[in-house]
């Protein structure tokens, strides 16, 4: 089975990733975190006009395999590289969020322009209780949505939101009924999907973060 699958919606420059295994809570390899960093980078070198993000299933991501966690991948780079890789992105990206985010995956979220979400979609990332610090860039990321003090609830107090305190803290963008998803995602990429890409590229570098 091909875990991260590549779509295209509408126009042919809107890529979809979406995490395909929602057997395992569509949990990250070290194999899907490469093919997401190849993909990402192939929709820069394609000029894609926006890039979503998404699950299969009823959770966006429970983080990172538990398995190969304990193996070493949750201290590998690769996490970081990926987000960075995302964050750094020319095009629009969004996080559609299917369902609950947690662990890792904050980082691939966090990097991007916006977040979307379903209303039963909880939020967490227990570092402090499993024991290993966050990706470098995550906290800084949180932080600049949801300030400090809140960035220190799911961080340090390993507190989980639910997807109202989400958007009342500005952690996502917007709430979204599962089967609005599509037509929500059509909207919010038709201005960039048809713009020329020196306009979308000029705009995303004049917003600061």
């Amino acid at each position: 089975m091909i875990e991260i699958l590549r779509e295209t919606r509408g126009a042919a420059n809107v890529w979809t990733l979406r995490l395909n295994r929602p057997e395992k809570a569509n949990s990250l390899t070290r194999e899907m975190l490469r093919a997401i960093e190849t993909a990402a980078a192939e929709a820069e070198q394609a000029g894609v006009a926006a890039l979503v993000l998404t699950g299969e299933g009823k959770v966006f991501s429970a983080g990172a395999d538990l398995e190969e966690a304990r193996a070493g991948l949750a201290t590998d780079g690769i996490w970081e590289r990926v987000s960075s890789r995302i964050a750094g992105l020319p095009c629009l990206t969004i996080a559609a969020l299917n369902g609950t985010l947690a662990g890792g995956a904050f980082g691939m979220a966090l990097a991007c322009d916006l977040r979307i979400a379903v209303p039963e979609a909880k939020f967490f990332y227990p570092v402090m209780k499993l024991g290993f610090l966050p990706q470098p860039s995550d906290p800084a990321r949180m932080a600049a949505l949801i300030g400090p003090a809140r960035t220190r609830m799911i961080l340090m107090a390993s507190q989980k939101i639910d997807a109202e305190t989400a958007l009342d803290w500005g952690l996502v963008d917007r709430l979204v009924e599962a089967e609005a998803m599509e037509a929500t995602l059509a909207e919010l990429t038709e201005a960039v999907s048809a713009a020329p890409p020196e306009i979308r590229k000029g705009i995303k570098g004049m917003i600061p973060g």
